[in-house]
């Protein structure tokens, strides 16, 4: 029996230590373990911790009688801000790189779309995963908007997340690995994270109003993942134009990320955690196959237009975009392709995918 997407026709919420609580201290219980857990994560510098410690938190207590659930409103905030996040990662280094190599980054970035889809298409095809959750679950674009765009082609968000990040910690670990013990990369100083910095407040005031009318735009056109890609085609044309300034403070960003976090999280079930304790190796192969087709693809770069092999490396490794741009920007390497290549794919993916899985779930 496959999991519903939305999580509406799981068995009853799970028993447990949490359920005699009142309200007010489950939810005060999730934000402690939340901040517990992301402090931990980003102690060892983990990629999206500040997400993955909030949604690992709502999933314990989710699986301990919690019976807690996010409201709509913030939700779709918290969308509008990650809309906000990818537009703000579009400068113009990136887009004139981009400019200089389009048929090598299109080629490529299809090359890496075609490989992960064929490995969804199979793991569906196996039943392992339903067919849609299988395509963005294996999906090679920035882990937090897989999740929505999968939300909104009828995926099941609980079982992309698990995917997702795990292929974040696969991939940047080895990514890491590779920097340092094959290239011999010496890694920069670690940048501290100053969460409460001088703000210009007329300019995030803007940028928050542009992004949130547009969100709720999407909402009430009903488009797929509007509630996302608007605010991301609406704050990336007018930061264009000079007309916002896109400027997050972290503070707010943590956040959005705990709200979404927490919204998937807190839909787990036992149920659903045996499911993906199930498919774990099938995943793992996946994420490895990905792994070691994407390192092929940097040894072609290399060898024919002779581009540095780590850049190469880093510039073809499946995500996410901000983990290989933490990596890359510590190491001798050509930034502006890496994040050329990287940005290409993760839009092509915003665009390409949903055709892709509709596509799957026709022929499983």
């Amino acid at each position: 029996m496959q999991p519903s997407p939305t999580g509406s026709s799981d068995h009853s919420p799970d028993p447990g230590l949490l359920t005699q609580l009142a309200v007010p201290a489950r939810w005060l219980i999730l934000l402690a373990l939340s901040l517990l857990l992301s402090a931990g994560l980003q102690l060892i510098h983990l990629p999206g911790s500040l997400l993955l410690g909030p949604m690992v938190a709502a999933i314990l207590v989710a699986t301990n009688g919690a019976r807690l659930s996010v409201p709509r409103i913030p939700y779709i905030a918290a969308h509008s801000l990650l809309g906000c996040v990818i537009a703000r990662s579009l400068d113009g280094g990136i887009v004139s790189t981009f400019a200089a190599d389009w048929p090598i980054f299109l080629a490529i970035v299809l090359a890496v779309i075609g490989a992960s889809s064929v490995m969804g298409f199979f793991m569906a095809r196996s039943g392992t995963l339903p067919g849609t959750t299988a395509v963005w679950g294996t999906s090679a674009g920035a882990a937090s908007a897989m999740m929505l765009m999968a939300e909104a082609h009828g995926g099941d968000i609980r079982l992309v997340a698990f995917m997702q990040y795990l292929r974040v910690v696969c991939v940047a670990s080895a990514a890491s690995l590779v920097a340092a013990f094959v290239f011999e990369a010496k890694g920069g100083a670690v940048h501290e994270i100053v969460w409460f910095p001088a703000v210009g407040w007329l300019e995030l005031a803007k940028t928050l109003a542009v992004s949130f009318a547009a969100s709720a735009l999407g909402a009430w056109l009903r488009i797929p993942a509007g509630t996302m890609l608007l605010p991301l085609i609406a704050t990336a044309a007018l930061h264009a134009a000079g007309l916002i300034t896109i400027d997050l403070p972290p503070w707010l960003l943590a956040i959005g990320y705990a709200t979404l976090g927490w919204k998937i999280g807190l839909s787990f079930t036992r149920r659903i955690l045996r499911h993906a304790a199930h498919a774990l190796p099938q995943i793992l192969a996946s994420i490895v196959i990905l792994i070691a087709f994407c390192g092929g693809l940097a040894a072609l770069l290399t060898y024919q237009f002779g581009i540095d092999p780590l850049t190469a490396y880093l510039a073809t490794s499946p995500g996410g975009l901000d983990s290989v741009a933490i990596i890359a920007a510590s190491t001798p390497v050509d930034l502006s392709f890496v994040m050329a290549l990287q940005t290409a794919r993760l839009f092509l993916v915003l665009l390409l995918g949903g055709p892709i899985s509709k596509f799957v779930a026709r022929r499983i």
